[in-house]
């Protein structure tokens, strides 16, 4: 059982990555995201999950400065977007990334979505990045089972976290399974679907019989069928609320209900059907 907020998981190359984090999408560089990850470090937060295309790279790297927590404890994950990807451009992205960071190395670096055409040469450039030790691990976001299986046909280093859109709507089992099969480990981005149906009959039962929010007996889910998860809020109540899901446990049945829910649904865009490298 997970049962703190620093837990980890082990990915395959032996790296220790937490179980629980911060995201940062959609949260204004500057004071608010400065303010959102030093409220989640004062809670125990030790991930931290931005993106270039996020733009709030400078205020991750102050917050971390600013939290008073050596490096070495957090966990610290961006990715490179699609315009910047190709061997030699995803070098200079991350490194670009490194900069605004102010940072020496990141923990994880994530190819953000697959674009066809590059991110064979993308994921050669992120190979060579793990091997001078600029990040401990690599691995990709928004890849679907084909995607995952063209990439390693060529690949000398299996990704080691695939992060995609994961909630109680959008299970994908299927992807969960090929991921655990292959020593992937699945984060989810969007965990809590933005909210979109904490008035599910099932939920509401579930946090009546747990005394927990919708959101917390979501976050617990992600947990137990072993997904890391990174729900993101600017608000400090929030994060601690979200963050305080270590002293209960769901049952094998309820787990079930919540699988129950899924319908293929999502709230970000189809990995095989998206239209931005802006």
């Amino acid at each position: 059982m997970i049962k703190s907020l620093h837990d980890t998981t082990t990915l395959h190359n032996g790296v220790k990555m937490p179980w629980f984090g911060l995201g940062v999408y959609k949260v204004e560089d500057g004071q608010e995201v400065i303010n959102s990850i030093k409220s989640a470090i004062k809670a125990g937060y030790r991930s931290i999950d931005t993106a270039a295309i996020y733009k709030n790279e400078e205020g991750v790297g102050q917050a971390v400065k600013e939290a008073g927590i050596p490096r070495e404890q957090l966990f610290i994950t961006s990715k490179v977007w699609n315009s910047d990807q190709g061997y030699e451009s995803t070098i200079a992205a991350f490194h670009e990334s490194l900069k605004k960071l102010d940072l020496d190395y990141l923990d994880l670096y994530l190819i953000h979505w697959p674009v066809k055409e590059t991110y064979k040469e993308t994921w050669k450039a992120m190979e060579t990045l793990y091997k001078e030790g600029k990040v401990k691990a690599i691995g990709v976001s928004n890849f679907h089972i084909h995607h995952l299986e063209d990439l390693m046909e060529e690949a000398e280093i299996i990704p080691m976290v695939n992060q995609v859109e994961y909630h109680p709507r959008l299970t994908q089992k299927e992807l969960l399974s090929f991921c655990q099969n292959n020593n992937i480990q699945l984060e989810a981005w969007s965990p809590l679907a933005r909210g979109r149906f904490f008035d599910d009959p099932i939920l509401i039962e579930l946090s009546q019989k747990y005394e927990k929010t919708a959101a917390q007996i979501i976050l617990r889910w992600d947990l137990q069928t072993g997904v890391v998860t990174i729900p993101k809020s600017v608000h400090e109540h929030r994060i601690i609320e979200n963050a305080n899901i270590f002293d209960f446990e769901l049952s094998n049945e309820d787990i079930a209900k919540i699988d129950s829910l899924n319908q293929n649904e999502r709230v970000g865009s189809d990995p095989d059907n998206f239209h931005f490298d802006f």
